[in-house]
């Protein structure tokens, strides 16, 4: 796993984003915390058992089905995504990736 920090990627107010299993952090925002960084690792291992390229088709389709469900709310379409349910239900666990079930994210994909 690497962090990179600089002062462009992530856009926004996001504090990481994780492409191919690389962190980059907004130096702006400092050292990751703990969760935020177990958040991440969530996000590699999901990138890992789907393969990098299905994980972000499938992350975008799922963000645009979202946005529509959600009438075009971003931020609760992006809240709504399977993977980032998954990961912000548990990156407060720092032992959740040694017992974490395979494709754990799918128990995620039901519209809460």
């Amino acid at each position: 796993m690497k962090v990179i920090y600089n002062r462009f990627i992530p856009f926004g107010s996001y504090h990481g984003l994780n492409l191919f299993g690389i962190i980059f952090v907004q130096q702006r925002w400092g050292r990751m915390a703990l969760h935020e960084l177990n958040h991440e690792l969530i996000h590699t291992r999901q990138q890992l058992e789907m393969g990098f390229v299905l994980f972000f088709l499938w992350y975008g389709v799922e963000f645009l089905v979202r946005l529509v469900q959600c009438r075009f709310k971003m931020e609760r379409a992006y809240y709504s995504i399977s993977f980032e349910r998954e990961a912000y239900a548990h990156e407060h666990d720092r032992n959740y990736l040694r017992h974490r079930p395979l494709m754990a994210w799918t128990r995620y994909l039901r519209r809460h």
